[in-house]
């Protein structure tokens, strides 16, 4: 019976496997994102050739509710805002990727605007983006709130024995439902219906507390924090367990954020908004390992990838709480100074810029120590393509984790990006900034492992960027100047069987996921949280003679410590002439930290000063299409079965009620004696 409704439904049916959905987010004072009802939502479907089109879906079609498919050059904010206003004509929206439009970017015009440090008491001039506003692209599209489901169709999804259900979509539009002369064509209609049903409602203060109601022994969460974890690594480890302020310790910290966003949360790319920062840092953080090894300098420096930074700065926020509550290896007071890198693959020209904030220079020891910083980098583009350019000190700093350490003390810092003032993103925070937009692209006659050793034109640029981080981050950590020239970072170099190559592929197809995510369990962290980690390890570890065995519990060997470092055991690389890779054990300061708003830890969902982020819980997504009768027909049909079910009852009745006359026995006639 199972399996003769199965293939019942099938024959109904055509499911859109590959969908991403927009889903709900909430914070402190509202709720944002999309949702359909608990049962899904179904509308005829409309394709949407032009907003003009929009007349058709929002009044004058005699069939609403519809299901609107557009291209994303159509999915604009103009657009979206029509159908929410007309929502009870549109039961939803199917955006189909194609070719990117000039600009797009559905973030705000001043990201995380109310968690940086300029705020009405920091300096109020400066708040709110007054004086510079960083995305004038910005149209707010992601935070606002549609209450019908809102999907994103893939291209390539298919389907078994139905070929590409995309052209399955369209060509049953133009079969069924394509306006003809102003009217649309005769039942029945091709319709769609999609599920994506939030639990979560209001905010994230009334979302947790329902939460937190105990109806039974396992509780259902109906919204989660937003956080994952951290990536750091020093260039000399401390004890893992010993946490506060180490006496005569001076760290500079070198800074990338990690994570992006798009109006999908499971499109975020970020190719320029955060891969192109990371992939830097990284490139220099290996730049740095033989000269830190051969000749340490006199300050540590501390590799910092911060997580969750879009959603108001959870990873950078998350550290600085631990440092000011003796949570972390480290203290505020050991910093000597920050250095973080920003989008920095989209120059207008051969500048890169040096930005930071100008409050604080006010002070004169800290403006001292910023010059020094400047003077540092702009010495360390010798011989590369580019120069390095401060701003004006009367522009504040861009959104930035610099800003979150800048709220809890003054210490020097410089941001450091490839815009002067507004950004040269065209495409902030959208699925459109992904390896297209920095023309990562490869001759159509590579394997792909030929692709790993070909060299983009953005890979030799953002290697001199790294270059010049590195030598500058060897000044400013007090090295010895006779290394500096001997620092180069390299697109090609192999290190410990990983390709740092391959950290440029991250924004093609079927990349990590750049989307923060939810709080995980203790110790499970996100693809992308460990890509980074492992590939920092193999850039900066130390190739060991441990066995795999003697890897994984080092404790029990003399000169080995899990407190000083972490173990890897890498798969290596296959050399020539053979079929056996090369494994080996790293040793490397590489650690995860938590990257979960003090917020959650601290019960304050309605905290002003750390991200309350939640995601809703839902109880599953999909998305099919079938046809659907006319109403007439189906009030037809409704009839029908209604009077043969009467007339069932009625019959069942009469025949109960003469039951002993029509199932009578005959009786047999008395037996004669003879």
């Amino acid at each position: 019976l199972a399996n003769f409704s199965n293939s019942v439904a099938q024959k109904i049916y055509v499911e859109l496997n590959n969908t991403v959905p927009c889903v709900r987010l909430l914070n402190a004072t509202h709720q944002i994102g999309c949702q359909s009802s608990i049962s899904g939502d179904t509308g005829v479907i409309h394709v949407l050739e032009s907003e003009a089109d929009l007349e058709w879906p929002l009044s004058k079609g005699p069939n609403p509710p519809y299901m609107v498919l557009l291209e994303s050059s159509l999915f604009t904010k103009s657009i979206m805002m029509k159908m929410k206003n007309a929502s009870s004509r549109v039961a939803g929206v199917v955006v189909v990727p194609k070719t990117s439009p000039p600009e797009f970017s559905p973030h705000t015009t001043c990201p995380n605007e109310n968690t940086g440090v300029y705020t009405e008491t920091y300096d109020h001039n400066l708040a709110h983006c007054n004086t510079t506003v960083w995305n004038p692209r910005g149209n707010g599209l992601s935070y606002e709130e549609f209450d019908f489901p809102v999907f994103s169709l893939k291209e390539d999804n298919e389907t078994e024995n139905r070929g590409d259900v995309l052209f399955y979509s369209i060509s049953c539009y133009f079969d069924h439902n394509r306006v003809v002369n102003g009217s649309g064509l005769q039942y029945p209609l091709c319709a769609m219906q999609l599920f994506s049903h939030m639990y979560a409602v209001t905010d994230t203060a009334t979302c947790m507390r329902r939460g937190s109601i105990d109806f039974s022994t396992s509780p259902v969460m109906v919204c989660n924090p937003l956080g994952d974890y951290n990536v750091c690594a020093f260039i000399r480890p401390y004890n893992s367990t010993a946490f506060g302020h180490k006496e005569n310790e001076s760290v500079v910290v070198a800074a990338a954020r990690l994570d992006s966003r798009a109006f999908f949360l499971q499109d975020s790319t970020g190719a320029e908004g955060s891969v192109s920062g990371f992939v830097t840092l990284l490139a220099a953080a290996q730049a740095l390992r033989e000269a830190t090894q051969e000749a340490p300098p006199t300050r540590n420096i501390l590799f910092a990838f911060f997580h969750g930074e879009v959603f108001d700065y959870i990873g950078s926020s998350r550290m600085v709480y631990d440092m000011k509550n003796n949570k972390f290896v480290i203290d505020l007071d050991n910093v000597h100074s920050i250095l973080e890198i920003g989008q920095v693959a989209v120059r207008s020209g051969t500048n890169l810029f040096l930005h930071s904030d100008p409050v604080s220079r006010r002070n004169n020891t800290i403006h001292d120590e910023v010059t020094n910083l400047v003077k540092n980098l702009q010495s360390s583009t010798a011989g590369l393509n580019f120069s390095f350019v401060e701003t004006g000190f009367s522009q504040p700093l861009p959104p930035s984790s610099f800003q979150r350490f800048l709220r809890a003390r003054a210490i020097p810092g410089i941001f450091l990006a490839d815009h002067q003032t507004a950004f040269n993103n065209r495409y902030y925070e959208s699925f459109y900034d992904d390896a297209a937009h920095l023309n990562l692209t490869y001759p159509s006659n590579l394997s792909p492992e030929e692709q790993l050793e070909f060299v983009t034109d953005t890979a030799k640029s953002l290697t001199e960027v790294a270059t010049a981080v590195a030598r500058a981050l060897f000044k400013q950590a007090g090295g010895n100047n006779s290394q500096v020239n001997n620092i180069n970072a390299d697109p090609k170099t192999k290190v410990f069987g990983f390709s740092f190559h391959c950290v440029f592929c991250l924004s093609e197809p079927n990349p990590p996921q750049y989307y923060v995510g939810v709080a995980k369990l203790p110790h499970q962290a996100n693809a992308l949280t460990y890509l980074v980690q492992y590939l920092l390890a193999n850039l900066t570890g130390t190739a060991t003679n441990l066995t795999q065995s003697q890897c994984k519990k080092p404790d029990e060997l003399p000169n080995e410590s899990t407190y000083m470092y972490s173990y890897f055991w890498v798969q290596g690389m296959v050399p020539p002439n053979s079929t056996q890779r090369e494994s080996f054990c790293v040793r490397t300061a590489v650690r995860l930290a938590k990257a979960v708003s003090p917020a959650f830890d601290l019960g304050d969902y309605v905290s002003k000063e750390y991200s309350t982020w939640t995601e809703s819980q839902w109880t599953f997504i999909k998305a099919r299409i079938f046809l659907v009768a006319s109403r007439d027909l189906e009030m037809l049909t409704l009839g029908v079965g209604v009077a043969v079910l009467f007339t069932s009852l009625l019959v069942t009745y009469f025949v109960s009620t003469k039951a002993d006359v029509l199932f009578s026995a005959v009786r047999e006639p008395n037996n004669g004696a003879y």
